[in-house]
């Protein structure tokens, strides 16, 4: 059985492609059929409409990538109006909204307007970005700052709340607790790492930011350790996020306590990423005698 259960909600499988490496979804649905997947993770959405960074913001490196997007999006008006009619034409699944903001009351309204909707059935919070100056970074650094966050959306709003949390901290464990003592109905881990690329002819950073969020399958075993810190601390469901390629590694991720899986960077590598995955999820779990996915949630720590 590959079902799993987030927040009360019920996925046909573990496998969701990660926001921002996935665009709304509609757009993925010429390479394969989409509704094969878990769920959809949207791209991340803030109230107004936001350009992004200035180019370039994206740049590869060793074991993976930077990007520096700055949450570009056409608002969260404009997504429920526009983006997520395109969706639904072909997609009849799991939908979660990927939340951001400049300050709480942002992070209500914009939870609030996708809460209000019926084809959005998971909040995810994202109070971990790099990318935006003086933005969710803020919150997301501190057990008191996301906790405020979560706090406050979970008043306004009814459906499940996912805290999308920063590996980019002291003790990742001890914001997770806080987020569920404060309501959250579960958390999203990791996002990206902060690093850098250096033109080596030229000497200057690549990026326009110079620092950007790093991912890649370099940063599995950080998002692995940290899922399984996390897993130890709470009692609601992870979703395991950072460096997934192939069906062993998000057989890891849920040994450390993950309930589901984003596939992020791969996406944007390999468009049928996802896809491929789910082909080969059974065969892996047939060849190590697993015949329920949720029996193996959390089995490193036994």
């Amino acid at each position: 059985m590959l079902s799993v259960a987030l927040g009360g909600v019920t996925l046909p499988n573990p496998i969701i492609p990660a926001s921002g490496t996935f665009g709304f979804g509609y757009e993925m649905a010429r390479f394969y059929d989409i509704n094969r997947l878990g769920a959809v993770a949207l791209k991340g959405t803030t109230w107004d409409a936001r350009f992004g960074n200035r180019a370039p913001r994206i740049a590869e490196c060793f074991g993976g990538m930077l990007n520096a997007i700055g949450l570009q999006n056409p608002g969260a008006p404009a997504v429920a109006a526009e983006e997520m009619p395109k969706l639904r034409a072909v997609f009849g699944g799991v939908v979660i909204a990927n939340i951001s903001g400049f300050g709480i009351e942002e992070y209500v309204a914009t939870a609030r307007h996708f809460d209000e909707r019926s084809d959005a059935a998971i909040l995810e919070v994202n109070v971990s970005c790099p990318n935006v100056r003086h933005g969710g970074m803020a919150f997301g650094v501190t057990p008191e700052g996301a906790a405020s966050v979560c706090r406050a959306v979970k008043a306004a709003c009814k459906k499940p709340v996912f805290m999308k949390l920063s590996p980019n901290v002291t003790d990742i464990a001890d914001i997770a607790a806080a987020c569920e003592a404060a309501g959250a109905d579960g958390l999203s881990l990791i996002n990206t790492l902060l690093g850098m690329v250096i033109d080596p002819a030229s000497g200057k950073p690549v990026v326009s930011t110079k620092m950007a969020g790093f991912s890649g399958p370099a940063v599995k075993p950080v998002a692995l350790r940290m899922v399984y810190q996390v897993y130890e601390r709470v009692s609601i469901p992870i979703i395991g996020i950072g460096g997934i390629r192939t069906a062993d590694d998000v057989l890891e991720m849920i040994s450390a306590g993950a309930a589901a899986v984003q596939i992020g960077s791969q996406n944007l590598v390999d468009p049928w990423a996802c896809e491929k995955i789910l082909d080969d999820l059974p065969v892996k779990m047939a060849a190590y005698g697993i015949r329920d996915i949720q029996s193996i949630i959390g089995r490193a720590h036994a």
